[in-house]
């Protein structure tokens, strides 16, 4: 197996390390992690699907002068150290994990911390894709990868205690027991994790870190961990979807595959996921054999709520469905690990683990998905070497302590079970049982369930989908559905106040919230005598605390009318957008930044190529906050002048709609009926079909230029 890696087909590189461990469950890998960033003098590169500020790294009295939450950690090694720069890369999550986030990562990993602590949000991938990685690199000189983010609930000791009182998130309350692996190396790869990180950084906020001066680096290696291996080859696998100039990266799937192929003895998966119809067409061959390798796998009993049970959960036990059919000699076991009987308690299995025979062991970040293979961004490390050596003991050693963790007994009498029963597959029977100890997963789909959730091409895609090109060149693909919602909620308000005018015509309400007391309301807003300059004025005080811009202008057009309302709400989105271009002009890139991230670089590079019509394009389909459009605009390469001409073009459409939606609204006030209802649905249609054709100027504009470019 020492001759499997294959550089640009199964690995990106392979590096020799000085030391390299095994770092398995929480408590061991945040220890390892809080020693090695106490002793970085130059750079820290934090790359991760999910970060949070309030994780406790440290949950006993063994940390030291050091605070053990990560964010107040962070801000005080940036202190502690001049000239420790720290970089915190986190994927620009979809909102159906917003629950799971942390609330304003940006604020309290950037804004409130050390002005060398730099934050950004990546975004540089397909819709619907991620960036799945989780790295992290010291000086470029140790590193950490594998399945671990530096997130909540993530953090468990290895006896998974049901009732453990330390596993507790930053709210104070109790989380499941939870299990990961990661791997710390050090040396030529962790220089390698280095550069990939950083380019990574480059690639999602524009800019690399501060270059690491290795002649000034110290040994950053935590005390706590003792190295498995020593002076060995690590091969780096990645994957990267096909997404802009950058091709589709797939050695992550490619070395799967080929150590498949390669297993002799047997083959050991821990991984959360299992979805992949390439690898379970591949370990399906590996069982029909006659001679073929044991497999076991430890994955979950559930992979997370009632959205991923009722879909991953289903592509799961389809693929075990075929994998037990090809089981024709009885060497597959699945199992998920129990850690009590009375009442059951599981373990939530987040490693993603394989290891081959006893010469074989990966650990990374990449599930046995189809988008973890072709979507997301993925890293693995894989060691590799003979049978019979000392490294080989090293890895059946990893592979054993994992099962005995999982089984509750020692390492040794894992190791036992193995030479006496020449199968992995019987040891793990003969030790099966207990309150702690793997289980059978069955496996088994309701019909129902399994008739209404659709292939796993849709819901674990392995290649990114194509967007339209009008909205790939003026909004990124993971705005498109914000865009859309925008609209959504405009039509949602609409319905909104229909509901309310229903109300007020045929309930009770109607005695004491009618007509004639909000015309008097209304009047008495009129009568100021500075109301001319007062609506000005409020627009631009509640852009600076980016107030949404649409309610304003209905409520101005509501309180004055269709024709005044207009004007004033025309008059006050232009000054208040001109307002935040110039503070944002005079703040500079690097503060805006702390509010924007990486939205400064993609905005900056719509606005420099096609100016006025990029901003025009921003105002009728916005792709973030009204304000925060224009803070950007103002850090950005184009010009105050071309700027205001864009935003008055830009903004008259959608007062003009809101003007008609809100004077037939009014209409119905007075005189609900079908014809005021009718008109109104007529605006709508008409407001849409002018996006339409917008958006086909738009794109034969764009071509154009493209085209005189080129010739």
């Amino acid at each position: 197996m020492e001759d499997i890696f294959k550089p640009q087909e199964n690995c990106w590189q392979i590096k020799k390390a000085h030391r390299a461990s095994f770092l398995i469950d929480g408590e061991v890998y945040f220890r390892a992690l809080h020693e090695a960033m106490q002793q970085a003098s130059q750079s820290i590169i934090i790359v991760g699907w999910d970060l949070h500020s309030d994780l406790r790294l440290i949950r006993s009295s063994k940390g030291g002068k050091y605070p053990e939450t990560l964010g107040k950690f962070l801000d005080f090694l940036a202190r502690k150290t001049d000239g420790l720069h720290i970089y915190l890369l986190l994927w620009d999550f979809a909102m159906i994990y917003a629950m799971e986030r942390e609330f304003f990562p940006r604020y309290k990993l950037k804004w409130c911390s050390h002005k060398n602590i730099h934050f950004c949000l990546d975004g540089e991938h397909p819709v619907g894709a991620s960036q799945h990685q989780k790295v992290v690199v010291i000086d470029n000189a140790v590193a950490f990868s594998g399945g671990f983010d530096i997130s909540k609930w993530r953090w468990d000791t290895s006896a998974h205690l049901p009732d453990d009182k330390l596993r507790v998130g930053p709210d104070g309350k109790s989380y499941p027991p939870f299990h990961d692996v990661q791997m710390i190396v050090d040396g030529q790869v962790a220089a390698a994790l280095g550069q990939l990180v950083q380019q990574r950084w480059k690639q999602a906020c524009g800019e690399l870190p501060v270059e690491v001066d290795r002649a000034k680096v110290g040994d950053p290696w935590p005390a706590s961990v003792k190295p498995d291996f020593k002076e060995i080859s690590v091969a780096i696998s990645r994957t990267f979807p096909q997404y802009k100039e950058n091709d589709e990266v797939r050695e992550v799937e490619r070395l799967f595959l080929d150590s498949i192929v390669r297993a002799h003895h047997s083959i050991y998966i821990e991984n959360q996921y299992l979805s992949s119809y390439r690898i379970g067409e591949a370990i399906a061959e590996r069982l029909r054999e006659e001679n073929g390798p044991d497999v076991v796998m430890v994955l979950p009993l559930q992979t997370g709520g009632w959205l991923e049970q009722h879909t991953m959960d289903v592509l799961r036990n389809r693929l075990l469905c075929t994998l037990r059919q090809a089981d024709i000699h009885d060497r597959l076991r699945v199992y998920y690990p129990q850690l009590a009987g009375h009442p059951d308690v599981t373990l939530m299995v987040h490693a993603k683990v394989m290891v081959i025979d006893r010469c074989f062991a990966r650990v990374g970040s990449s599930n046995l998905s189809n988008r973890s293979l072709g979507f997301d961004s993925e890293c693995d490390l894989a060691v590799a070497c003979s049978n019979e050596s000392e490294t080989a003991e090293t890895i059946a050693s990893f592979r054993n302590r994992l099962l005995a963790e999982h089984l509750g007994v020692t390492e040794k009498k894992v190791s036992e079970a193995i030479a006496r029963h020449n199968s992995l597959v019987k040891a793990v029977e003969s030790l099966r049982g207990g309150d702690r100890t793997l289980v059978l997963l069955e496996g088994e789909i309701e019909t129902k369930v399994d008739q209404w959730v659709p292939e796993s091409a849709l819901l674990d895609p392995e290649k990114p989908i194509e967007p339209e090109e009008f909205l790939e060149n003026f909004i990124r693909p993971e705005h498109q559905r914000p865009a859309y919602r925008h609209f959504l909620k405009i039509i949602a308000m609409i319905v909104m106040v229909l509901g309310l005018t229903a109300i007020w015509r045929w309930t009770p309400l109607s005695n004491w919230l009618n007509l004639d007391t909000l015309t008097t309301f209304a009047e008495r807003l009129k009568g100021y005598p500075l109301s001319p300059l007062l609506v000005p004025l409020t627009y631009i005080v509640l852009g600076l605390v980016s107030f949404p811009v649409t309610l304003m202008i209905m409520t101005t057009i509501i309180v004055y009318g269709p024709w005044l309302g207009g004007w004033y709400a025309l008059l006050g989105t232009t000054l208040s957008g001109v307002v935040m271009f110039i503070v944002g002009h005079v703040l500079g890139k690097n503060i805006v930044g702390k509010f924007a991230g990486s939205l400064i670089n993609r905005v900056n590079g719509r606005l420099s190529e096609s100016g006025i019509v990029a901003v025009i394009a921003f105002r009728i389909i916005p792709i973030a906050p009204f304000s925060l459009i224009n803070l950007v605009a103002g850090v950005s390469a184009i010009t105050l002048r071309d700027f205001f001409i864009g935003t008055l073009i830009g903004i008259v459409p959608g007062i003009v709609a809101i003007v008609f939606i809100s004077d037939r609204l009014s209409e119905s006030l007075h005189q609900p009926g079908l014809s005021n209802f009718t008109v109104l649905l007529v605006v709508i249609v008409l407001f849409t079909g002018g996006l339409i054709g917008f958006r086909k100027w738009i794109k034969s504009r764009y071509v154009s230029k493209k085209q005189h470019s080129g010739s």
